[in-house]
């Protein structure tokens, strides 16, 4: 376990090494799954504020399901998340299909695009880190929890380019805990691994 600030860090966010493969996953991660994407209490006006902006990227039966649902939607487990179309196994209402059959996002879409500054909901940008905060000031814990199959390329692709799991996810990291904090889990990474070997 490392700590950095008042953050519990699984080993292996140090030691594993991955790096998305789209081609080969298409962004499984925005359908398969028990629900959809967890959202923080903060993150659910920014849905209502931003729909009506990435509407546009979304498919017909999406817009249909947010009218139907709502933007977010609650769920027993885990709380506010993201409304998939059909049962709980199905894509995130968020989530289209380009014509290599890959998922997109549409919030990043957007983003990217230069119409909204917010990139997408920041458990979808940590994974497959799962992040929870702690309730109550205490320590907020970060595990590293790849699909076995599903994440199986992204695994061999770090492997192959020796990327760690924190490095290719600093932007989400630094967006979350800042610039300060991806630094320090930087040297307490790099201390963690020389004194391992």
């Amino acid at each position: 376990m490392i700590v950095v600030d008042k953050v519990l860090i699984s080993d292996e966010i140090a030691e594993a090494q991955f790096v998305c493969d789209l081609t080969k996953c298409k962004g499984g991660c925005c359908e398969e799954g028990d629900a959809g994407a967890p959202l923080e209490d903060a993150e659910l006006d920014i849905m209502v504020d931003l729909y009506e902006k990435i509407k546009p990227y979304l498919t017909p039966a999406s817009v249909a399901e947010v009218e139907r649902k709502g933007k977010y939607v609650y769920h027993k487990e885990f709380g506010w998340v993201t409304p998939t179309l059909g049962g709980d196994n199905e894509i995130c209402v968020y989530g289209t299909r380009d014509e290599k059959g890959i998922i997109k996002c549409a919030f990043e879409q957007a983003y990217n695009d230069g119409v909204i500054g917010w990139k997408k909901p920041i458990s979808c940008h940590f994974f497959p880190i799962i992040q929870k905060t702690g309730k109550k000031g205490d320590y907020d814990r970060m595990n590293y929890e790849p699909r076995p199959t599903l994440c199986s390329p992204a695994c061999s692709l770090g492997k192959k380019l020796k990327v760690p799991v924190y490095k290719f996810l600093k932007e989400p990291i630094v967006r979350k805990y800042g610039e300060d904090f991806y630094n320090a889990l930087d040297i307490a990474a790099t201390e963690y691994k020389s004194d391992k070997h």
